[in-house]
Parts: C-alpha cells; sequence; structure tokens
C-alpha cells in the first residue's frame, strides 16, 4: 500500500490446516451486510461487527469473533478488511455511508477507503450532518493531499492533521468509523490505532522532537505538523531577535542624541 504508514511492525503469518496465506495474526474485518440475511435466519454476524481473520479459503473465510472462541465462515463478499482501525479495503460510498451511519459513531467519526477497483486509490469518508466523502489525491513523488496547498508524506500523517485542524474539511477528525464497537483486547493486540492529538501545547513540545530530521521517530506530533511549528518557531525567534535589535537601536540613540538639562545662569547678587 505505498507509503501509507510510515512504518509497519513485522507480523508472523498464519498457517492453520495445512492452509499457506499470508495472513497476519492482526487481520480483521468488519461485517458489510447482516449474514446470514434475516429473511433466511436469525444473522449470525450483524453489520458492523468486527471480526478475527483466520483464514482465506477461495470464496469463504474463516473468520472468530473477537469476543469469542468460536469460528464461522462468512463470504468473502459480506466482510472488508480493515488496517489499523480507520482503512477499510474495498469499500464503497454506499457502504462506508451506512457504517459511518451505525449507532456509536459520532460527528467527526471517519474511515479511509481504498478502491476495490484500483489498488492506491483513497477517499476520506466523515460523518457530520450527512456523510462527507472527499477524494484523496496522490502526486507522482507518493505524496497524498486533498487540498492541493496541503501534502503529506502518508496517509498517517494526513489524518492526524486533520485530526487536530478541520482545514476544509466539514469538521476535525474524532475516532475511526466503529471504534466504538472495539473491546479492549482488541485495542491491545490488533495493529496500532491511529492517535488523536488535540489540544496539546506546543509551547512545552521539546525542541529536539521539531527539529529532528527522523521521520520513523515516535514523536508525539506528526512530520507534517513539526516541520510547520518549527517554521514558525524560526519565524518567531527571527521577529523577536528583529524586534530586539531594533529596540537597543533605539535606546543608543537616546541616550547619544538626548539633549543636555538646560543649565540656569546664576543670577548675580
Amino acid at each position: 500500500m505505498g507509503n501509507m504508514m510510515r512504518s509497519v511492525s513485522a507480523r508472523d503469518k498464519v498457517n492453520r490446516n495445512n492452509h499457506d496465506s499470508s495472513l497476519k495474526e492482526e487481520d480483521m474485518v468488519v461485517v458489510l451486510q447482516d449474514y446470514p440475511s434475516s429473511e433466511i435466519s436469525e444473522p449470525i454476524h450483524r453489520m458492523g461487527e468486527k471480526l478475527k481473520l483466520i483464514a482465506q479459503e477461495a470464496y469463504w473465510w474463516r473468520v472468530r469473533s473477537t469476543q469469542a472462541t468460536e469460528e464461522s465462515f462468512i463470504p468473502n463478499s459480506h466482510v472488508a478488511k480493515v488496517y489499523h482501525g480507520w482503512l477499510f479495503e474495498g469499500v464503497d460510498r454506499q457502504k462506508a455511508e451506512a457504517l459511518l451511519s451505525l449507532p456509536g459513531n459520532r460527528v467527526g467519526s471517519f474511515m479511509v477507503r481504498e478502491s476495490s477497483r484500483e489498488r492506491g486509490l483513497y477517499s476520506l469518508s466523515v460523518k457530520h450532518w450527512i456523510v462527507k466523502h472527499y477524494r484523496i489525491y496522490r502526486l507522482e513523488n507518493s505524496w497524498y493531499y486533498i487540498s492541493p496547498r496541503l501534502t503529506f508524506q502518508c496517509l498517517e500523517d494526513m489524518i492526524n492533521h486533520y485530526s487536530d485542524f478541520a482545514d476544509g474539511l466539514c469538521c476535525a477528525l474524532t475516532s475511526p468509523c466503529l471504534s466504538g464497537n472495539t473491546p479492549p483486547s482488541e485495542a491491545i493486540s490488533g495493529a496500532p490505532p491511529v492517535v488523536m492529538r488535540r489540544n496539546f501545547d506546543w509551547k512545552k513540545v521539546d525542541r529536539q522532537q521539531l527539529d529532528s530530521t527522523d521521520n520513523c521517530s515516535d514523536s508525539m506530533l506528526s512530520y507534517g505538523v513539526r516541520n510547520s511549528i518549527a517554521a514558525y518557531l524560526s519565524f518567531s525567534e527571527s521577529q523577536n531577535a528583529a524586534q530586539k535589535k531594533e529596540a537597543n537601536r533605539k535606546k543608543k540613540c537616546k541616550s547619544v542624541y538626548a539633549l543636555p538639562e538646560m543649565i540656569h545662569p546664576l543670577s548675580h547678587q
């Protein structure tokens, strides 16, 4: 998926019952529609439910509930893979709206969805009064943007930025779609969720973090935000230096050109 994330830890492959696949232990899927249909029988899995993917076996995928140990099979057309909690693979516009409209999602809940027709083509869907959709464009150097004035080295940086500022979106991003349906055990053992960084005091940020050129460092700030703040601080410091220099110059001019006190001649008595 290109430079979607800065770094992704290596994961072990799963090989169960002689099924050789590249599935990872953290692979998760979300149910796109009730299965089986309520017209046939009581659904085993409901739309919006998150499942652990055990193995892909042609049309049928073997899954396990995150809250139980029983395994079951579900058609692959009824589920979509989810990476990092917010990247949904092969979810179309209509299905994204249905998922974001489920209880538990709030204003600002979002998903990045990858096109099922073309790999590397992404859109951002955000819940507001209605669900809004934004096309994510990719430059020749593999940087991403929604608005041409703001480009990001990876999708993670884009999500972190729009979690801090709406910056042209309908609202700031608050939490990944269906994150309220994720049990604590999954949050610990699954792929790292996106960190929402809001209302931090930049004056308390270590200057070394801002000046660091290590893109993969574990910084509390995203790469783009670090660069922006570093530039702002440099600009502020240069302005302060210029103001101090001007103040000192005026002070010196005052001392040099100050008029001497008027000496009154003594009156002759």
